[in-house]
This record gives C-alpha cells, sequence and structure tokens, in this order.
C-alpha cells in the first residue's frame, strides 16, 4: 500500500493576479497561507478613519511623517499583508516604498481593526503580528463603544474605546 504524501499550496504574490477584479474580499498571505476575508463592515471603517484622521491631523501639524488605510506591505512573495492603518515617518518611508508604491517592510506604527471571527481575531493577533518589526502595534475592536473612550499616549493623545491592546516593541528605535 502506498502514502500519499501532500504538499500543501503556498501561495505567492504572483497568485494573487487571479482575483485582481474582486472588490468583495481582502487577500492576505502568510507564510505562504492564503488567507481570505470579507471587505471590513461599516462599523470597521467608521473607526479606521477616525484613528486615521487623528494620525493625520497630528502628521501635518508635526511634518513627522504620514498615515495611510489599508495598505499594501509586501515583505516577501510569500508574506504579504494589508493592515488597517499604518503610520511612518518621511525617513523611513523613503526607504520603504517599492517602485509599485508598496512599503516592503513595517513602518513605526501599525493598527489593526479586529474584525468579527475568531480566525480573523487569530490571523491579527498573531499571524500578522510575527510579520510586524514595529514600534507600536495597536490592536483594536471595531465593536466599540463611543462613549468609553480610553486615551494611549504614543506621542500624540490618540483616543482610543474599549478593548484597545498595545504592544510597544523595545527592540525598534523611537521615532515620535
Amino acid at each position: 500500500m502506498q502514502s500519499a504524501t501532500t504538499n500543501p499550496v503556498r501561495w505567492t504574490t504572483y497568485d494573487l493576479q487571479i482575483f485582481e477584479g474582486d472588490r468583495v474580499n481582502r487577500y492576505e498571505i502568510i507564510d505562504g497561507e492564503l488567507f481570505v476575508t470579507r471587505a471590513p463592515d461599516w462599523k470597521h471603517q467608521a473607526v479606521c478613519i477616525n484613528i486615521g484622521t487623528v494620525l493625520k491631523l497630528w502628521s501635518d501639524e508635526s511634518g513627522l511623517g504620514q498615515p495611510a488605510v489599508t495598505p499594501g506591505i509586501v515583505f516577501s512573495e510569500s508574506d504579504n499583508v494589508i493592515p488597517d492603518i499604518v503610520w511612518a515617518s518621511k525617513e523611513r518611508l523613503e526607504r520603504l516604498l517599492d517602485e509599485a508604491g508598496h512599503l516592503t517592510a513595517a513602518p513605526e506604527l501599525v493598527v489593526e481593526v479586529l474584525s468579527p471571527g475568531k480566525a480573523n481575531e487569530r490571523r491579527d493577533r498573531e499571524a500578522k503580528l510575527k510579520l510586524y518589526s514595529v514600534l507600536i502595534h495597536i490592536i483594536v475592536r471595531a465593536n466599540i463603544d463611543e462613549n468609553n473612550l480610553i486615551l494611549i499616549r504614543i506621542g500624540i493623545w490618540l483616543k482610543f474605546v474599549d478593548d484597545a491592546a498595545i504592544i510597544f516593541n523595545p527592540t525598534c528605535p523611537q521615532t515620535f
């Protein structure tokens, strides 16, 4: 009796071309594994816009860098993700962008707004975190109550709501 060996499919950035016309789903690859999620809902996007707006206003005032909403980060052919919000200093941003305008490494700040579901949460809290080597990684739940604000100091005051987890990486240089 022969035993069958199975080799799991290892997805690459090139493979994502087959999904180019799909505007309903978001495709990310982590260690060659394809993660497919539905486009974020309204509440998720509202939280992203609010956080992005605070970062944009501060960035314009300070002149230190730029935020972006849902940028692609292409670490390698088998590792590319779409965080919800990032912020990069001017100096780091110049080094991070490739010719297509994608980030090639994580900037100083990454924000993930959790989508519903254990698989989504595991991806954002564990799998993506392993890729990010950032000064600050913030995880926020999308099902927030805007009457219950907490303040977090990261060089600027950001207003976050229930269940924000902040992970500081002491190995990264501070730019805030």
